[in-house]
């Protein structure tokens, strides 16, 4: 029920500020405003997100939690979307979102609502074959039938 709100609630808020915006300060400087808060959030968003991909690879090479470098991505992706909607609404949440204290706080407020029941890796299905005691694990060297033989000519190493 509450999304529903929510998608009803934002096309209203943002319709009505276009109209109070647009009010004061006219037509043109209102859709200036938009377009720059879009292009100026869309390099905020590359910059940041660059960060915490960086941060996302230490986590994962020094084989850490990735949980908070994977928040603050998603939380930064939604800060993207919002940018790149046209609206004042929208822009000042997707803003808000590229704070990090402020991303930092929101994920502290989600996490402690969320409980973890269990974490680890497995292998991926599928992709390794069960061990069969008739396959014999082993090195070959391809020969050229035409060419020298490795090693000498032994008499082993051709037909």
């Amino acid at each position: 029920m509450w999304l529903f709100a929510l998608f009803v609630m934002v096309p209203m808020i943002e319709i009505a500020l276009f109209i109070k915006v647009g009010g004061l300060i006219g037509l043109w400087p209102t859709l200036g405003i938009v377009i720059v808060t879009a292009i100026a959030g869309s390099y905020l968003v590359r910059v940041q997100g660059l960060a915490v991909l960086g941060r996302l690879r230490e986590t994962l090479q020094d084989m850490s939690d990735p949980s908070e470098p994977i928040a603050h991505g998603a939380l930064i992706l939604v800060s993207g979307v919002l940018l790149l909607t046209p609206g004042f609404f929208t822009d000042t949440v997707g803003l808000l979102l590229l704070v990090p204290g402020l991303r930092a706080a929101l994920i502290r407020r989600i996490a402690a609502r969320v409980t973890v029941d269990r974490f680890g890796a497995e292998p991926p299905r599928g992709r390794r074959e069960p061990h069969r005691p008739d396959v014999i694990d082993g090195d070959f060297i391809e020969i050229d039938p035409d060419g020298p033989a490795p090693g000498g000519n032994s008499g082993w190493t051709r037909h």
